[in-house]
C-alpha cells in the first residue's frame, strides 16, 4: 500500500495554513503552545497553551507573534482569543523552580502542564521552537512557529499578556527595579537596578548577571535573598490567573 503523499505547507501560504492542512488530514482540534520569558532574569517563565475553533471564527484580526505586536494590539487579541478558543491553558513557573530545574527542562515541562491542562484534548499539537515528548497526542515542533501557525501566535499572546500583567503587579512591591517598564529583562535599566539593590526574590539566582551580584553583595557583606527563596506572584494579576479556559 502506498503512503498518503507528504503535506508541504510554505511560510508564504499565510499564519492559518498549517493548521489548516493538519485538519485536512483528520487532525481537527490542532492545539500550540509558547512561552514567554525565557530571555528574563526575573520574573517567571509562563507557557500557554490554545486550541482555535476551525473556519472565521478562528481567524482573529491582527494575531501574529506577540513579539511583533504592541502592548494594545496584544492586549486586545488576547481578549478575543481567549473568548473564541475551544480551549486554552496557562501554565505559571516561578523563578525557584527554574533555578531548581534549569530553564529547558522547565521550559518543557510548561508546554506538557499547558497541554494536558487543556479542556479539550487536541487530536495533534504544534510547540514553538522545541520538541516536546510525553505529550500523549501527535506532535510537532515548529521552528518560529509563533509567525507560522496561528494557534502558536495565540498562545504566545496568552503566555506573553498574562507575564506582563504578572510583572506589572511586580513593580507595586519591588518598584526600585522598574518591573513594569522592562518585564524582568536584562536591559541596562534592570542591570544598574540590580546592581544598586541586589536581587529580589523575583529574580533567577541561576543566571549569570543574577548570580554575580549576589556574590559581590556577600563579599561585601550584604544579607540579600537566598537562592531558591521561593517568590510571590500577586494574587490579582487579571482574569487569566484560572490557569485554564474551556469551551466558550
Amino acid at each position: 500500500m502506498l503512503a498518503p503523499p507528504r503535506t508541504v505547507v510554505h511560510r508564504a501560504a499565510g499564519l492559518w495554513a498549517l493548521e489548516r492542512a493538519l485538519q485536512r488530514r483528520g487532525f481537527e482540534r490542532v492545539a500550540g503552545a509558547d512561552e514567554a520569558g525565557r530571555g528574563a532574569c526575573a520574573g517567571p517563565l509562563v507557557v500557554a497553551a490554545v486550541i482555535l475553533p476551525q473556519g472565521r471564527r478562528g481567524e482573529i484580526e491582527e494575531l501574529n507573534d506577540s513579539k511583533l505586536l504592541t502592548a494594545a494590539a496584544r492586549e486586545r487579541i488576547y481578549a478575543e482569543v481567549v473568548a473564541r478558543a475551544l480551549a486554552w491553558s496557562v501554565v505559571i513557573i516561578p523563578p525557584g523552580e527554574i533555578d531548581r530545574r534549569g530553564l529547558h527542562v522547565s521550559n518543557l515541562a510548561g508546554m506538557r502542564r499547558a497541554l494536558a491542562g487543556l479542556a479539550e484534548r487536541p487530536d495533534y499539537a504544534l510547540t514553538d521552537g522545541f520538541r516536546v515528548d510525553g505529550l500523549g497526542t501527535p506532535g510537532l515542533a515548529v521552528w518560529k512557529g509563533d509567525q507560522v501557525a496561528a494557534c502558536v501566535a495565540a498562545a504566545s499572546v496568552v503566555a506573553k499578556v498574562t507575564r506582563d500583567r504578572i510583572m506589572r503587579g511586580l513593580h507595586a512591591t519591588h518598584p526600585e527595579y522598574g518591573f513594569d517598564e522592562h518585564k524582568g529583562y536584562c536591559t541596562p535599566v534592570h542591570q544598574a537596578a540590580l546592581v544598586a539593590h541586589g536581587p529580589c526574590a523575583e529574580h533567577r539566582f541561576s543566571y549569570a548577571n543574577v548570580a554575580a551580584v549576589g556574590q559581590r553583595r556577600q563579599r561585601r557583606g550584604n544579607v540579600g535573598v537566598a537562592p531558591g527563596e521561593a517568590a510571590t506572584v500577586p494574587a490579582q494579576v487579571g482574569d487569566n490567573v484560572a490557569m485554564e479556559g474551556g469551551p466558550r
